[in-house]
């Protein structure tokens, strides 16, 4: 897991978690950021400038602030999402 603020340009991510309180997670829900989307990094601004991402056929400019608090996983990572979601179902049985 790792910050969106640091994932490669043209980098292809999952969001996994939203590390912040409800008006950060309201603000990326109002944006069309939620978790489980797919987001590619378009750009990445210098001198913390804002980091570009296309996420759902958008193109939206995120704050280095709040690119940092949206945590994701690398397309093609070495952990993996859903095993997580398959131990919960299992153990649901």
């Amino acid at each position: 897991m790792m910050a969106l603020d640091t994932v490669d340009v043209k980098k292809k991510a999952r969001v996994i978690m939203i590390d912040g309180g409800h008006r950060v997670r309201a603000h990326l829900h109002t944006l069309g950021i939620h978790i489980g989307d797919w987001l590619t990094v378009v750009e990445r601004a210098p001198f913390r400038g804002p980091v570009l991402v296309e996420v759902n056929g958008s193109r939206l400019a995120l704050g280095r602030g709040i690119a940092s608090k949206v945590k994701v996983e690398i397309d093609g990572g070495v952990e993996c999402l859903s095993a997580p979601i398959q131990e919960a179902e299992t153990e649901q049985r």
